[in-house]
């Protein structure tokens, strides 16, 4: 087979990986012979396309998995996509949009006609990208949350948690996306810094039964005014029209007169009482505080204490209704402007205060959010908290940093219940059946349904077309919390073979923003459902940042597209560039650079087997790189070694780096140079069996982050059979070498002192091969003799010799307890050294002395900060330092 001069991605890559598909090695079954060993994809949303976050979480998935096919090991990664409620409906609504068509014209079960045929069309774009950056899953197990059989297991966990007490319908205080139009969960709930503006609003007192003390007002002071206002600061005069009561501190002497009193509110003219509690801050916004039951939950914790009424004025596109009065029909933020115009020029605007505040926004359609009471479905979440914290506390699900256990204990100790129901069509519609009457039942089929309803009633008469659905839809997470087990139909068929056999799974890989509302729920779900943790290990990747420390996204700009990443560089390029600095946890400082390095790593090991490839062999010659090799044995066996003990500890940004240094450093840039015959000389069998054994190890260890070139370097190292392919290779294990250590480290001596010879040769401007001699001044004279080969070969030295002192006109160099000469006479001008060094040493001195002078100073001294005095005398130091080694250098010259 033979190799272009240059590694070409796009000539591979599409190659390889139809061949890894037709022979079937990403297919997994039970086989009660291997170990198993399973990852399930977090499912990307049937919207998305491929990003940098997939990127990194996506490679490091395959890097797992591949690695352990390698390992012998029953490998199943499971990919699929999750439909994504909100994100999808407002793909498919703005779409008919286009079309002229509203969603509600047509009815539910004409849009899902729709919805569902956009899926078809756009919903499998992401997994197919997948595929061009090397995912290696098992693409016949593809599922899909909304697709019959995992609906059918949403449907049957919904049944089961409401007859056990576990789900409730109630009205409560939730996050209303307007946009969405639906309610949303706490953790689909984005919170922003903005600035912000306080309004001071005047409300007129109508029945006080106590004069007002003008002495203690003002008109902009906060407190009640000379003709009889009290003023209330809000952020939202929008919903003033929803108030009901004005609320104080009973403590507060300011409003101690107010016991019974009624304001007005501003414009619309509707009394409300005054109501004191010790709720309200005395020292926050001017102390009196307005009370908006439906629009707060902290007012509406409120209001039912002192049993106030409640004013909702939002429609569910956060529009202003009837009960607004004023404004009717305006959006939210319109009406805010009219009502800050208006208020203005009634006199009732006290001022307007820039402030630092914090909006809350909705994760899918960026809108803000209104706190809203709503009729919703929640479930209990504090039955199923307490074993999932547990068993991460004990570390039978071990996080990755173990830092985020903290972050995953203060959610899990503070629960709330979990809002399931969404106000939209595309999703999992709720098993609840209406009566007549109002009443409901929940089964999982309209047949059960109409039995439990006629039971429930004592109405046998009751017909299907009785009953009627509730409109909503269950939380997308409440498909995907059960994901480990419903892809293997394990609520279909509890006892099946494969949930038996791949359940629980190994490795979670994730990002950290969902550890609560997807990783806690999925561990929630495995210990109810199969009494057993949905998997052993959670690695928690970081976010890919741009150099200034921004996420990227499309919204900024400051994210290239993979796909043109991967045509650029290449998929290797791109998954070793993505992981060179993307340790767990943390966030990961994209810099082109990063990829740019990745293709230069494919470049330097193509180039590297090529070199090997074009080595002619004579067989008659002796092996004469016993060294060298021995070397890079014990070299291998320790990098393998550490390389398992990084995956292990799920270290896998130094796994990789491990392996680049064993390729890069060690490999290419010593053992090859050591061993490489001279220019158009043959090399002898042994040692050519030897580089080409090791070149066979590296591309099996670099395999899992780099696929691509290893396979097709793979098949051009040796004659493959049919289903010899790197991808199932046997995973190197670390044996040991005899005399290991000293091995390395004599070794390490040696390349030391060969770095120091390549230093003086780079500072001196003599080229790599021009012949150099080497004086050594060692007591380790027997170790260096026994690598003088290696040294004279890679320090390119036509001699080595061994003195007590120095040879005169030579540059000197240290490594360890020896000090070795380079003799320069011929080499370089010995006079126009002399005076270089004279000079530069004259300057050092005078430096050095200007220095003292300074910190000899007594007002210098006395006045200046410790942190100058410590830069000036590091400064003497080093001047110091600089001296003593130029004085050497033009004694030896």
């Amino acid at each position: 087979m033979s190799l272009a001069t240059t590694y070409s991605p796009t000539d591979v890559e599409a190659k390889w990986y139809q061949r890894w598909q037709e022979q079937g090695f990403f297919k997994a079954s039970a086989n009660p012979k291997k170990t198993p060993y399973t990852i399930v994809i977090p499912p990307p949303n049937v919207t998305g396309v491929l990003h940098m976050g997939h990127m990194l979480n996506n490679t490091i998935q395959d890097v797992l998995v591949r690695r352990a096919r390698m390992q012998g090991k029953e490998a199943c990664w499971v990919p699929g996509t999750d439909h994504a409620s909100i994100a999808t409906e407002a793909k498919v609504v703005a779409l008919l949009k286009e079309q002229g068509i509203n969603k509600l014209d047509i009815g539910r079960e004409k849009f899902l006609e729709h919805a569902f045929e956009w899926k078809e069309k756009y919903g499998g774009i992401i997994l197919e990208q997948l595929k061009q950056l090397g995912a290696s899953c098992d693409w016949d197990r593809t599922r899909f949350t909304m697709e019959p059989e995992l609906t059918q297991a949403v449907l049957r966990v919904f049944v089961d948690l409401y007859r056990k007490g576990l789900i409730y319908r109630g009205v409560r205080m939730v996050n209303w996306d307007p946009q969405g139009r639906t309610a949303i969960s706490d953790e689909e709930v984005i919170a922003k810094d903005v600035q912000a503006k306080m309004y001071h609003l005047r409300y007129e007192v109508v029945s006080s039964q106590l004069s007002v003390d003008s002495s203690n007002v003002g008109p902009d002071n906060g407190q009640l005014t000379t003709d009889n206002y009290i003023t209330v600061a809000t952020s939202r005069p929008e919903t003033i029209m929803a108030d009901v009561a004005v609320a104080v501190n009973p403590n507060d002497p300011r409003f101690s007169h107010l016991a019974g009193a009624k304001v007005r509110i501003p414009l619309l003219g509707r009394e409300i009482p005054v109501i004191f509690d010790e709720y309200v801050s005395m020292d926050f916004g001017t102390g009196a505080l307005k009370v908006t039951p439906a629009h707060d939950i902290n007012d509406y914790n409120l209001g039912l204490k002192h049993n106030l009424p409640v004013i909702d004025i939002l429609n569910d596109d956060g529009s202003l209704n009837e009960k607004a009065v004023l404004y009717v029909g305006q959006d939210r933020f319109a009406a805010r402007r009219n009502i800050v115009k208006d208020l203005e020029e009634a006199g009732l605007l006290a001022k307007v205060e820039e402030y630092a505040s914090i909006v809350q926004t909705s994760e899918r359609t960026k809108a803000v959010i209104e706190p809203k009471l709503s009729m919703q479905w929640f479930l209990k979440m504090e039955h199923m908290a307490k074993p999932a914290l547990e068993v991460v506390e004990n570390d039978t699900v071990k996080l990755h940093p173990a830092k985020f256990k903290n972050t995953y204990r203060v959610w899990m100790e503070n629960v709330r219940d979990w809002c399931i129901s969404r106000q939209l069509w595309w999703g999992q519609q709720i098993p609840a059946y209406y009566l007549p009457d109002g009443s409901f039942v929940v089964a999982l089929t309209p047949d059960e349904a109409l039995e439990l309803a006629r039971e429930q009633s004592g109405n046998a008469s009751l017909q299907l077309n009785d009953l009627r659905q509730d409109e909503d839809v269950l939380d997308t997470w409440f498909s995907s919390w059960l994901w480990p087990i419903s892809v293997f139909d394990g609520f279909k068929d509890p006892d099946n073979a494969d949930i038996n056999y791949f359940y629980p799974t190994n490795d979670l890989v994730t990002g950290p923003d969902i550890l609560f509302f997807w990783v806690a729920r999925m561990i929630m779900a495995g210990l109810e459902y199969r009494k057993e943790v949905p998997f052993k290990n959670v690695y928690l990747t970081g976010i890919v940042r741009d150099n200034q420390g921004r996420k990227m996204s499309k919204q900024l700009g400051n994210s290239p597209d993979p796909l043109d990443l991967i045509q650029q560089f290449g998929a290797d390029g791109v998954r070793t560039g993505m992981l060179f600095s993307a340790p767990a946890g943390n966030d990961l400082l994209y810099d082109e650079k990063l990829v740019e390095q990745g293709r230069n790593f494919c470049n330097k090991l193509w180039n590297a087997f090529r070199l090997v490839k074009g080595w002619q062999v004579d067989s008659t010659l002796p092996f004469a790189n016993d060294k060298p090799v021995a070397w890079f044995n014990a070299r291998l066996q320790a990098a393998i070694a550490e390389l398992d003990d990084h995956f292990e500890k799920f270290r896998i940004s130094d796994a990789l780096m491990t392996v680049y240094k064993l390729v890069w450093d060690d490999f290419c840039a010593q053992y090859l140079e050591m061993v490489k015959p001279a220019y158009q000389h043959p090399i002898d069998a042994e040692t050519l069996r030897h580089t080409t054994t090791f070149l066979e190890t590296l591309l099996k260890l670099l395999h899992p982050f780099m696929p691509f070139i290893t396979e097709e370097l793979w098949h051009a190292l040796a004659e493959r059979g049919p289903r010899e392919y790197v991808t199932v290779a046997a995973w190197p294990k670390p044996s040991t070498v005899e005399n290991s250590e000293a091995l390395l480290a004599g070794m390490d001596k040696a390349l030391a002192v060969v770095s120091g010879i390549r230093t003086v040769r780079n500072q001196k401007g003599l080229g790599p091969n021009k012949p150099l001699t080497l004086v050594a001044k060692t007591d380790e004279q027997t170790l260096f003799t026994e690598y003088e080969a290696i040294i004279r070969k890679l320090g390119s030295l036509s001699e080595l010799s061994y003195a007590e002192a120095g040879p005169a006109g030579a540059v000197s160099f240290v490594q360890g307890s020896g000090e070795f000469f380079i003799p320069m006479e011929g080499h370089i001008d010995l006079a126009a050294e002399r005076a270089r060094v004279e000079k530069e040493l004259e300057y050092a001195q005078g430096f050095r002395e200007s220095v003292m002078k300074k910190l000899g100073n007594e007002k210098f001294a006395q006045n200046a900060k410790p942190e100058v005095l410590e830069r000036e005398r590091q400064k003497l130091a080093d001047a110091e330092g600089k001296i003593t080694a130029l004085e050497q250098a033009l004694k030896s010259l």
